[in-house]
């Protein structure tokens, strides 16, 4: 058995399939395929039945897949712990965001950074996905949420402001019925959202035109006139085709949390980015 297979084996079982796996892994579906029928060979049995719906593990995979899971964290707390060590101010670090922060409020900070710290490579992923501190997938998560793990250092980075938007030079509308206004909002999935509630209590009846979960598809078409948008103030303000709507009341604000594993908190070149981030950003 190679025990490097296992870790293709948890990626299968957690994503359903041979084609996300691989995405999840960085590898071609043809390796991921090859080395779980490694794996079934060298166990003797298989772990997953294949059906049209994706992959669904057997009973043999079933009891596999506790103690892959375990030999999995020991290794990912071997590494941490290791790399928590290191005193040296090189190296990879990999932060995680939504796609607007990373871009308009990390960005400038992460190219101050590399001037600062050519030995160090900065690699960030901009997703709605969450990444997982845990196994490694980050070691530094951004979110509008607490953490709640007692594995994970956070703390509060800074609040945003969110406020109404329209092109420049486009009628205001008034805050009450929203009759004749459309708006550019978040999409489904995220219509629980403190901004998107507000916007839809303010203008009840205004038509949504639009949905994405991505701020800056959504200035975009607000800036090309499509329709009032709910935007972070930074990302809004930034663009000149944009100016704020009086509604009479602000949406809500949002903190934005840092996190990252407590095995890590002696990394010097992790504290160091640490530093400046919270020098730059917090409030």
């Amino acid at each position: 058995m190679e025990w490097s297979d296992l870790r293709i084996f948890l990626a299968i079982a957690k994503e359903g399939s041979l084609g996300a796996a691989a995405r999840h892994l960085g590898q071609s579906q043809a390796t991921v395929g090859r080395r779980l029928r490694a794996l079934e060979e060298a166990i003797g049995h298989p772990l997953f039945l294949r059906t049209d719906d994706g992959y669904t593990l057997t009973d043999e995979g079933a009891a596999v897949l506790p103690r892959a899971e375990r030999i999995e964290g020991e290794t990912l707390a071997l590494q941490r712990e290791l790399s928590g060590r290191d005193p040296e101010l090189e190296g990879v670090i990999r932060l995680s965001s939504s796609h607007w922060f990373g871009e308009h409020l990390l960005t400038p900070v992460l190219a101050e950074h590399a001037a600062r710290r050519p030995g160090v490579v900065i690699e960030l992923i901009t997703s709605a996905r969450a990444y997982s501190l845990l196994r490694r997938e980050a070691d530094v998560v951004f979110r509008v949420y607490p953490f709640d793990d007692a594995e994970i250092v956070s703390r509060r980075l800074m609040s945003i402001s969110y406020a109404a938007y329209i092109k420049s030079g486009a009628r205001h509308p008034a805050a009450g019925d929203g009759a004749g206004t459309t708006l550019v909002t978040m999409d489904t999935v995220f219509g629980a959202m403190s901004d998107a509630v507000w916007l839809k209590g303010i203008l009840p009846n205004a038509t949504v035109i639009a949905r994405s979960n991505n701020r800056d598809v959504q200035a975009r078409m607000c800036a090309l006139g499509a329709g009032l948008a709910v935007l972070p103030c930074p990302l809004g303000d930034s663009i000149a085709q944009l100016e704020r709507v009086d509604l009479g009341d602000e949406p809500p604000h949002r903190d934005t949390w840092l996190g990252y594993h407590r095995d890590l908190r002696r990394q010097a070149r992790l504290q160091a980015l640490l530093d400046l981030l919270i020098a730059r950003l917090a409030n």
